[in-house]
C-alpha cells in the first residue's frame, strides 16, 4: 500500500463570506501530492494548477501567501474535471492519504461534489492527520504546530519555499519519514464530508486510550439526542454498557458532557461535538476516555456552571416579558 500525501491551495470570495457560493467556500487552485511506499520512501510526485470558475478574483490573502497570481492560473490551470482524473489516475488502487490538518479531504471532495466529479473514496474515509500524529508523538496532543515549525524543530532541510502544494505535500511526507510512526499509527482520523447514510452504516472506531462513534445526520439535535446509541456510553476498553453517574447535559451551543463508571477500568468521560451537516441535518461526534477525579470533577462543576447559566437565561427572559 502507498501513501499519499495531500496538499491544496484554494480561493475564496475576495468580499467575504457574505458573497460566497453555497456548498463551495473554497474552491480549489492548487493540487500538489507526493506518494511515498510503505517505507515513507517517496516514488512520485503530482502538480496541477487549477484555472477558477467560480472565484475568478484572487483573495488578497491568498495571493500574500502563496505568491500567485490570477494570471498564472488562467494561462497554466487545467480544469478541475481533468486534474481529478489525472490525480486519481496518479494514486492508483491500493493507498491510504495523508494531510497536514483536518481540512484539505474535507474540501477536496466538496470541490468534486460540486463539479460533479464522483467521488470514488471508500466509506468512512480514513486518512492520517500527520499534524495531529506529530503533535502526539513531540507535543502535548493539543497545541498543533504548523507544517513550518515541525520541520524545522525535527531539523529537515529546507529545500523549497512553504505555503505551495507541492512543497507542503513534500515537507509533510519528510515529517512522517522521521517520525516514529508505529507509535501513532493506531490513531487515525475519519473525514466527515460523506456521513454514514444509515444506522448500518455509522462509524464506531476504537483505539488504544479512546474510541470514537460518528452518528448518520439527524433532522436536529433534539432528536439526535433522543437516539440510543448516541446516549450511550461504552467502556473503551472492555466495551460494557456503563452506568452514568452524570447523564449528558449541553455545555454551549455545540458540545455535551457526561460521565460514567467501569467497575473494572474506573470512571469514563464521554464528550459529544454536534455538528451540521452539509446538506442540512446535525449529526454527532462521540468520545469515550478515561477520566482522573479531577477531570470528573470538572464535568460536574460544568454541569453546574450550565445550570446556573440556564437559570439566569430563563429569569432574563421572565423579566423581559413582564415588561
Amino acid at each position: 500500500m502507498d501513501y499519499i500525501v495531500l496538499d491544496l491551495e484554494w480561493n475564496q470570495s475576495p468580499n467575504g463570506k457574505e458573497d460566497s457560493v453555497e456548498h463551495l467556500p473554497f474552491e480549489i487552485i492548487e493540487i500538489g501530492a507526493v506518494k511515498l511506499d510503505e517505507a515513507f520512501r517517496q516514488k512520485g510526485e503530482f502538480h496541477r494548477l487549477i484555472r477558477p470558475q467560480v472565484y475568478r478574483q484572487l483573495h488578497f490573502k491568498i495571493s500574500e501567501v502563496t505568491h500567485m497570481d490570477m494570471g498564472e492560473l488562467k494561462h497554466r490551470g487545467k480544469n478541475f474535471k481533468q486534474v481529478m482524473r489525472e490525480f486519481l489516475d496518479w494514486c492508483g488502487t491500493e493507498y491510504c492519504f495523508c494531510t497536514w490538518g483536518s481540512m484539505d479531504l474535507t474540501e477536496l471532495q466538496r470541490n468534486m461534489d460540486y463539479f460533479k466529479v464522483p467521488i470514488p473514496f471508500p466509506r468512512p474515509l480514513l486518512y492520517y492527520d500527520v499534524q495531529k500524529l506529530y503533535c502526539m508523538e513531540y507535543g502535548d496532543g493539543k497545541n498543533k504546530p504548523s507544517l513550518d515549525q515541525a520541520v524545522q524543530e525535527r531539523g529537515i532541510r529546507q529545500e523549497r519555499p512553504f505555503h505551495r502544494a507541492l512543497s507542503d505535500a513534500f515537507y509533510t511526507g519528510r515529517v512522517l519519514a522521521v517520525m516514529d510512526f508505529e507509535q501513532v499509527r493506531p490513531y487515525i482520523s475519519v473525514d466527515y464530508f460523506r456521513l454514514p447514510r444509515s444506522r448500518e452504516e455509522e462509524v464506531s472506531l476504537r483505539f488504544p486510550d479512546y474510541a470514537k462513534y460518528v452518528s448518520r445526520p439527524f433532522e436536529n439535535r433534539e432528536e439526535a439526542m433522543k437516539d440510543k446509541t448516541v446516549n450511550d456510553m461504552v467502556c473503551p476498553y472492555c466495551n460494557r454498557m456503563l452506568r452514568k453517574k452524570v447523564r449528558w447535559f449541553p455545555y454551549g451551543q455545540r458540545f455535551c458532557y457526561g460521565l460514567a463508571a467501569c467497575p473494572e477500568h474506573g470512571l469514563m468521560r464521554g464528550k459529544l461535538r454536534i455538528k451540521k451537516a452539509e446538506y442540512g441535518g446535525t449529526y454527532v461526534v462521540k468520545t469515550i476516555k478515561s477520566a482522573t477525579e479531577e477531570e470528573a470533577d470538572m464535568i460536574m462543576q460544568r454541569k453546574e456552571e450550565g445550570r446556573r447559566r440556564r437559570s439566569v437565561r430563563n429569569h432574563t427572559r421572565k423579566q423581559k416579558g413582564k415588561s
